[in-house]
């Protein structure tokens, strides 16, 4: 499989990458090595392979969320260097 010139130039206009004339050769060869790879791995028998959303399996290390007594409002507000109706109180933000 060839890619023509013609070919790589379009590719390269819809990937909005500048390839010199001088450059042309090269890429095209690249590229031909890519799809000869992906014509190769495109052979391979996947039928008993169940779909996967990645490569290795995954489980969650997180621990279980179990309800805990949380921290007394008084004593979060306590260091606080302004404190307003208890809640924080912090500087407004202005955007421009």
């Amino acid at each position: 499989m060839k890619i023509s010139a013609e070919e790589i130039k379009k590719i390269a206009l819809l990937s909005r990458l500048e390839i010199q004339d001088n450059q042309i050769d090269s890429v095209g060869k690249q590229l031909n090595d890519i799809l000869t790879y992906m014509d190769l791995i495109s052979q391979v028998d996947i039928s008993d392979v169940e779909p996967t959303g990645h490569a290795v399996s995954m489980r969650n290390v997180m621990r279980e969320d179990v309800p805990q007594p949380s921290l007394a409002n008084e004593k979060a507000l306590q260091n606080a260097p302004e404190q307003e109706n208890g809640y924080f109180k912090v500087p407004k933000v202005i955007q421009d």
